[in-house]
């Protein structure tokens, strides 16, 4: 079982770049990068709302589950 990110699906539907998101969400680069790689084990909710916010988009938009 796994949680796939859509977070470059979002980016890319927003013609949003991952520096414009890191600059609006206050995020390192780094730490973002990671996030939407799917190389992180967890995210804050008020990161996630934050993401939210900036992307227009709802957490299950983000965020799936995927059986393997």
């Amino acid at each position: 079982m796994a949680i796939i990110i859509n977070l470059d699906v979002m980016m890319a539907r927003r013609k949003m770049s991952l520096n414009e998101l890191s600059e609006a969400v206050d995020i390192t680069l780094a730490n973002l990068s990671k996030l939407k790689t799917g190389k992180v084990r967890a995210i804050r909710f008020s990161t996630l709302e934050a993401i939210c916010e900036v992307l227009d988009c709802q957490p299950g938009d983000l965020l799936e589950f995927s059986k393997d």
